[in-house]
């Protein structure tokens, strides 16, 4: 089957050689039972690529099922994915078939395969390698034979070099990738999507269908489509239903695309509890991180000073104001700023003797604090939860992460709220 006939089938719209190739491996490595995973930006039409591997492939009289890894909690993931006997949890009433044995002899897919838990991809490593799974609560062995077909929107091999992803599990499922392009990879397909969706929403809505001018032709080309096909789909709907002149100029397209600035680092903003889990998190902790460590190492050198010239004890009220300033910042552990004592030395302040120093005292105070992202993150996390009163959603706001990937990272740090 050529490309073309594949595209008029599943109603894909392109010229781009990017997105010719993916569907040329697609349709290659469909009639094989190889493990396939699909790269690409949220909104780019992953599931799609499923289906045509499914539909092409011999599985296609079985089932197929896709499933959302990030939209499934947890601690029912495994449940949900493997089954799970009568009485192994709180509220398993009855015995339960995962999606693994109800889909045996067809194509699962695994969307956003980059949340699952860390057990849960030792379980799925088994699968994939033996075709063996086993039912939560149970210790029978069962085998299944399912095609498996993953995605993401993440860098896999960032999250194994961060150790929230399995390096056997990365390589095993990505047997065959395909690169899905971005949108914005594919400007000589945009006005064709556009003209596409234009059309159809004037015949579900029984109107006109809208006309861009060529200014407005190059704004709808120019802009970043962060939300991909999915988004400029959306601009194409609101378009026809909102706007009552059906020939659309720059000016007036404007007034429905997202501002946006050629900056694409994170900015630290607070958000109604939805990130893009997280992608940026990690970008925004560095930079909380490195802020804090400047504070910090400011604060020592204050203490520096003060151990190694006893004179400036006496005038410190400027020091103790500093001190109290500094107090409340978040990377300052709340200190007492009456008379100065450390490590149980208490200065002369009023006498010519000079102030003991000892080594160790030297030696704790030059010690750089840990760098280690995973501590800091946790530290961050739990001074959230303590401030909020263990208020997840107010937590996670604070952080400017989701609260659902805030509930996974208290799984994964242990943290007791």
């Amino acid at each position: 089957m050529d490309i073309q006939s594949i595209k008029n089938r599943f109603g894909i719209i392109g010229n781009s050689p990017a997105l010719n190739y993916a569907l040329q491996v697609a349709v290659q490595v469909a009639n094989t039972d190889l493990t396939v995973l699909i790269n690409g930006e949220s909104g780019v039409g992953k599931e799609v690529f499923s289906h045509i591997i499914h539909t092409l492939s011999a599985r296609k009289h079985n089932p197929f099922i896709a499933v959302n890894c990030g939209a499934i909690p947890e601690g029912t993931i495994d449940s949900e994915l493997f089954g799970h006997e009568k009485g192994s949890f709180t509220g398993a009433a009855d015995a339960r078939k995962g999606y693994f044995e109800t889909v045996n002899g067809g194509t699962i897919f695994l969307d956003e395969i980059g949340e699952l838990p860390l057990g849960t991809q030792a379980r799925l490593l088994r699968v994939l390698e033996s075709g063996e799974f086993i039912r939560v609560g149970s210790s029978k062995t069962q085998k299944t034979d399912v095609r498996v077909i993953a995605a993401t929107n993440k860098d896999l091999l960032q999250l194994v070099q961060s150790g929230r992803f399995r390096e056997d599990l990365y390589y095993r499922l990505s047997t065959v990738p395909i690169r899905v392009p971005s949108l914005h990879d594919r400007p000589e397909d945009i006005h064709l999507l556009f003209r596409k969706f234009a059309a159809d929403f004037a015949n579900k809505y029984k109107t006109a269908s809208v006309q861009l001018d060529e200014e407005a032709k190059n704004l709808l080309i120019n802009y970043p489509w962060p939300g991909n096909v999915r988004e400029l789909k959306n601009i194409a709907e609101q378009i026809s239903v909102l706007s009552q002149d059906k020939q659309i100029g720059a000016k007036d397209l404007n007034k429905f695309l997202q501002p946006y600035s050629n900056n694409r680092m994170p900015v630290l903003a607070h958000t109604n509890g939805t990130a893009n889990d997280f992608a940026n998190e990690r970008d925004i902790l560095y930079r909380l991180f490195f802020d804090m460590k400047k504070d910090v190492t400011e604060l020592k050198k204050m203490f520096l000073e003060i151990l190694q010239n006893p004179n400036m004890v006496a005038h410190s009220q400027s020091f103790i104001n500093e001190l109290k300033e500094l107090k409340g910042h978040e990377g300052i552990q709340s200190m007492p700023v009456t008379p100065l004592t450390i490590g149980g030395i208490q200065p002369a302040v009023q006498s010519n003797q000079p102030v003991i120093m000892n080594s160790d005292i030297q030696d704790h105070v030059e010690v750089e604090e840990s760098l280690n992202i995973i501590d800091k993150e946790k530290e961050l996390i739990i001074k959230a939860l303590k401030k909020h009163k263990s208020k997840r959603k107010d937590a996670a706001l604070d952080l400017g992460i989701s609260e659902r990937t805030l509930y996974r990272k208290l799984k994964e740090y242990n943290i007791e709220e």
